[in-house]
């Protein structure tokens, strides 16, 4: 039983260092490059099911991969609890300009701490909130059966997914930085005791 996790290719925000949340912007070409070559990572994994959020930037990367590894008839799962956070009135800043008004450490605190909200957004920790338990609830229960699962999500929704699996404390995920269409593979033994992690 396996579990592989894999943050979204470059989306045209990232690429125009945006602040994205859940806005719904596509892939960059690179995004999609990003995507194949995740999927070239894990072409030798046969998954039973796929999960992904409601953000179209999460679904194509899926899509792609699942062109890739040909495997496009497995059942794709989408739901909101796996959508990027919600970064409230910083959602289509420019980082550069948002740091010039707001100083660096702000910003970084914004980006980075678990409990700290944006203005008008979700914090990591209301992200957890939402990913924790519906992993828990739907996800995790198809790995303790012995399927092997693919999660094409965000870079938040993610952190706080690592965050469960890997017993990640909230002063620690402050350094964890997920890169776009890099797989991280999951091994767990018949408990779901986390057996191994590790970007492919």
């Amino acid at each position: 039983m396996s579990l592989t996790i894999i943050r979204h290719g470059q989306s045209t925000y990232n690429l125009a260092n945006l602040f994205t949340g859940n806005l719904d912007v596509p892939l960059t070409a690179l995004g999609e490059e990003e995507a194949v070559n995740a999927g070239k990572k894990i072409k030798n994994f046969a998954y039973h099911v796929a999960f992904t959020s409601m953000l179209v930037r999460a679904q194509e990367t899926l899509r792609i991969i699942l062109e890739t590894i040909e495997q496009t008839t497995i059942p794709v799962i989408k739901n909101a609890a796996l959508n990027e956070r919600m970064y409230g009135d910083l959602q289509g800043l420019n980082k550069a300009d948002t740091i010039a008004k707001y100083g660096e450490a702000q910003v970084e605190i914004w980006r980075r701490s678990y409990a700290v909200r944006p203005p008008g957004g979700e914090s990591l920790e209301d992200t957890f909130n939402r990913t924790a338990p519906y992993y828990k609830a739907v996800i995790e229960p198809r790995v303790h059966a012995g399927e092997n699962v693919l999660i094409v999500a965000h870079g938040n929704s993610l952190r706080a997914l690592m965050m469960y699996l890997e017993n990640i404390s909230p002063e620690a995920v402050v350094q964890v930085n997920i890169p776009t269409g890099v797989p991280r593979l999951y091994t767990f033994d018949k408990n779901l005791k986390l057996i191994n992690a590790e970007y492919l």
